[in-house]
């Protein structure tokens, strides 16, 4: 008994486990008004660093000066978009021809180059003002929480949280679940219009974290089950109550849990080359995040059935056409229109974007709330099941053999 208790004992560490990251050889997605390149230091400033020296500049205490705004401008452009490729702004556009001028100087150095450039701008202003240039921490725009898996900003009336754990393809750990609950309420309070979920890097979301599940409590599997269940069902009833117009910006494939929530979105697009799994039975286990009831309502029984029951991967074309997906985008113009579009959107009235939304949802909104409970009660089931340590066990032992 005592080895039977220890073989489930290591199952349960992996029972949520959603997808084995798999290498991409699709060029990393850019990020934010018009997206940032992931990359090693070797070759400039990685995404991280970037980001932390977009946030400094909110602290910085002096104006820097026309001529210093108009070379972050620039450098912050060709790090977003490349080299300058919009038309040239009119004679009587002051304002916009000088910074189309300072962004086209700039010529065709690489986006990386830019980004190190600027960041490197930034600690120099920095530094000036008394700060530290090497040690530039990460803040969100505007003040607020910080967190140490998700990369939290807002800007042009747009939080984003963007899941930042790229070497590990954005796999969820208990630690980012609570901090996406809390960077969710953070965003539901703050001053901005749209809220936007992305992810680091070429994955938007592999799912569930192993090391989620390698610690057995002294309660043993029951009181894990019961923990993990308490946090899903939170996690979920996070997105069921978000007041405001929630988007997924779909930068990569997207398994497990990242792809259930998707019919609690308001809008979701995605890369072409996005795809969307949800291998639950293969795992012995069952739905989540409310796709019992989302996506059958969304795509039909049937085309729900083959994702929640048989295991099947969608390409983002399909999704769209299922209805999961609003649009689908080019990979190579995708964070450029996306986020064009998505600041058009924030320019809207905040109220009655937000008013709207919850006639739109609230009558099934207590709905929702049931399918959440019911599933997690279920899914504790499962994960305490022996049906469900066997899936598990020839999940891996079929992945040892390949």
């Amino acid at each position: 008994m005592a080895g039977v208790a220890l073989k489930l004992s290591a199952a349960l560490r992996f029972v949520k486990l959603r997808s084995v990251s798999r290498p991409s050889c699709a060029p990393s997605p850019r990020f934010h008004t018009a997206g940032f390149h992931t990359g090693s230091a070797a070759m400039g400033a990685t995404v991280e660093q970037f980001e932390q020296a977009k946030n400094k500049m909110s602290t910085l205490k002096n104006d820097p000066g026309n001529e210093a705004k108009l070379k972050i401008y620039a450098l912050f452009k060709q790090a977003s978009q490349g080299a300058c490729s919009t038309p040239k702004p009119g004679m009587l556009d002051f304002v916009g021809k000088v910074k189309w001028d300072a962004w086209n100087s700039l010529g065709s150095i690489s986006q990386d180059e830019a980004r190190q450039q600027y960041c490197d701008f930034i600690g120099s202003l920095v530094a000036a003002e008394g700060g530290t240039s090497a040690s530039l921490a990460a803040e969100p725009a505007g003040g607020g929480a910080t967190y140490d898996t998700l990369l939290v900003t807002t800007e042009d009336k747009i939080t984003t949280i963007k899941l930042n754990r790229p070497a590990k393809k954005n796999a969820i750990t208990t630690e980012m679940y609570n901090d996406i609950i809390a960077a969710l309420d953070q965003a539901a309070k703050d001053d901005s219009v749209i809220t936007v979920i992305t992810g680091a890097g070429d994955f938007y979301c592999s799912g569930n974290d192993l090391s989620n599940f390698t610690k057995i409590p002294e309660g043993g599997l029951q009181e894990l089950a019961q923990s993990g269940g308490d946090l899903l069902r939170s996690y979920v009833k996070a997105y069921i109550d978000f007041p405001k117009p929630l988007v997924a910006v779909v930068n990569g494939p997207a398994v497990g849990i990242s792809v259930t929530v998707m019919g609690l979105f308001d809008l979701v697009y995605a890369t072409d080359r996005a795809t969307f799994h949800t291998p639950f039975s293969q795992l012995g286990q069952s739905a989540e995040g409310c796709s019992s009831y989302t996506f059958p309502k969304i795509m039909g029984p049937a085309k729900a059935s083959e994702m929640l029951l048989f295991n099947k991967k969608l390409s983002a074309e399909q999704a769209c056409e299922l209805g999961l997906v609003s649009e689908v985008f080019p990979d190579s113009s995708f964070q450029t229109e996306v986020w064009s579009r998505l600041k058009k959107y924030a320019q809207l009235p905040p109220n009655s974007l937000a008013l709207s939304k919850q006639l739109i949802r609230s009558a099934e909104k207590q709905r929702l709330h049931d399918v959440n409970d019911a599933e997690v009660e279920r899914l504790m089931e499962r994960w305490t099941s022996d049906e469900c340590f066997q899936a598990v066990m020839s999940f891996f032992q079929s992945k040892a053999k390949l």
